[in-house]
């Protein structure tokens, strides 16, 4: 039971990271003190929405990548172990499912917003 809990409070904690880090970064106020000009004002939303976009399908291709080099990992250690290749296997095929998606949703994102900003101008 305080082994569930751990991993979901680690969970929870890496979540918040993941998610605050690519706001305050955006925001200017990377050290989370609190900036004299946050830069909120000058940015156009079109851009905040594309790097936001950006930094988020990037922290996902670093999953990915991750989750590649673990099961690299565990066929590599496995000693012979069928289940273990197997399952390091199981992992890589995964992590490249997950690469191919990312990339995927980033080519579509970009030419989503490519094609945004070539019909709005304001």
């Amino acid at each position: 039971m305080k082994k569930l809990m751990k991993k979901r409070i680690i969970a929870t904690i890496l979540t918040v990271i993941f998610l605050m880090v690519p706001v305050m970064a955006l925001a200017g106020d990377v050290t989370g003190i609190g900036a004299a000009n946050p830069g909120l004002g000058e940015a156009d939303v079109k851009d905040m929405v594309k790097n936001i976009i950006q930094v988020i399908l990037g922290f996902l291709g670093l999953i990915s990548v991750i989750i590649i080099l673990i099961g690299g990992f565990m066929w590599m250690t496995a000693g012979g172990n069928e289940e273990r290749v197997t399952k390091g296997r199981k992992w890589i095929i995964n992590g490249v499912i997950g690469l191919v998606i990312v990339l995927a949703a980033y080519a579509i994102a970009s030419w989503a917003i490519g094609a945004i900003q070539d019909e709005i101008v304001i």
